[in-house]
């Protein structure tokens, strides 16, 4: 059985696309380019994911895939996965290198800040908020670190560390 937790959302089945059980996801990335020969996806049906093979696929429009899954023959077959969020599992992501991460990788990480130090460990990330912000544990308290690219100098994955620079006194609100 395969987990959310193994896995990144790609998308959501949006529409049916024929009478013959075709169905467009709209992916939910920046390289979906990536992801147009994909041999089979994760289908989020009731808090299980379900593994659906495709047997074709096309990408129209930036980020609108369309495909024909396996054994979803019809509309009515379209139609009982509709709006069902797709997954992938997490070892089929491109690597990132250099400075950009995902937001699972780093998690566990230690953040240092430049003039701070170590300020404790990405225990979270809250992407709920309009800015993604690093939840960091420091010895029992909760500091939030706004995710912006000029905060961000470092992301050394060797040593498992995120180096940032962070406004004077944003850490000791917390403190």
């Amino acid at each position: 059985m395969m987990h959310k937790d193994n896995c990144f959302y790609l998308g959501r089945i949006v529409k049916k696309h024929s009478f013959k059980g075709e169905v467009v996801i709209k992916l939910d990335t920046d390289e979906p380019e990536l992801y147009g020969n994909l041999e089979s996806v994760f289908v989020d049906l009731g808090n299980n994911l379900v593994p659906f093979f495709i047997e074709k696929s096309s990408l129209s429009k930036g980020t609108m895939l369309r495909l024909k899954f396996e054994g979803v023959d019809s509309e009515e077959d379209a139609e009982a996965i509709l709006r069902s969020g797709i997954y992938l599992p997490i070892d089929l992501l491109p690597k990132l290198t250099g400075d950009k991460f995902y937001y699972h990788e780093v998690i566990g990480f230690d953040i240092k800040d430049s003039s701070f130090g170590t300020v404790g460990v990405i225990k979270e990330i809250n992407d709920s908020s309009a800015q993604p912000l690093f939840v960091v544990d420091r010895e029992g308290k909760e500091i939030f670190i706004p995710m912006i690219d000029d905060f961000i100098k470092k992301v050394d994955r060797e040593n498992k560390t995120i180096e940032v620079v962070t406004p004077e006194g944003l850490i000791d609100l917390y403190l």
